[in-house]
Order: structure tokens, then sequence, then C-alpha cells
């Protein structure tokens, strides 16, 4: 079992930046394949981006390709987002989640551990 809390949303202005981080304790975050998600009100969850347990592959969604780089530190147990260029329909509740599986996945079901999210605002 492993338990993530995501932090460092918040408010900010379109084209501004945030990096959001996923802090994983019970294991160690390295056996797991990481993504980040989000949902904005009224809508599904969706992939935002996801990385494998070395960092080698990275997945983005193409709403976020060139913006949005995800990265790992697994000595720290630590994931990260580093979201740039942020545009007002960025604004969702972001989630980090773990998958015990190898391959990095996109749909949300293939996941098995799940943060509680934070929220993002981009204003315009």
């Amino acid at each position: 079992q492993v338990q993530l809390v995501e932090s460092g949303g918040g408010l900010v202005q379109a084209g501004g930046s945030l990096r959001l981080s996923c802090a994983a304790s019970g294991r160690t975050l390295s056996s797991y394949v990481m993504g980040w998600f989000r949902q904005a009100p009224g809508k599904e969850r969706e992939f935002v981006a996801a990385i494998s347990w070395g960092g080698s592959s990275r997945n983005y969604a193409d709403s976020v390709k060139g913006r949005f780089t995800i990265s790992r530190d697994n000595a720290k147990n630590t994931m990260y987002l580093q979201m740039n260029s942020l545009k007002p329909e960025d604004t969702a509740v972001y989630y980090c989640a773990a998958d015990r599986s190898r391959i990095v996945h996109t749909p949300p079901k293939m996941y098995d551990y799940w943060g509680q999210g934070t929220q993002v605002t981009v204003s315009s």
C-alpha cells in the first residue's frame, strides 16, 4: 500500500506557472508507474501525464504537451508536475496516482492508488 499527498496547487493568472508535488509514503515510489490526472467540475477525470519507474518514458495529453513537464525523484519518493503557460481551461483538481504495472497507462482505471487532489485555478 502506498499513500499519496499532492501539494502546490493554487490560484494563478493565465500565462503563469505552478509546480505540483506528489509525496509518497508507505512504499518506495520506484516500484510504481506514476501519473497526474485532473478533473474539472462536471467533467470526467482525465489523463494529464505519466512517467515510468526510472523516468525514461513519459507520456502527455495533447492538451498539455509543450507546457507541462512530469518528473520524479525516487530518492525523495516524490513526483512533480511543472506547469507553464497555464490557461483557464487548465483549472481543475489535480490528482497524482500510482500504478503497480510496468506500463505507462493513460486510463485512470489502470491506476491503483490515488491522492486526495489539489486545486489549480487559472484566472483569465
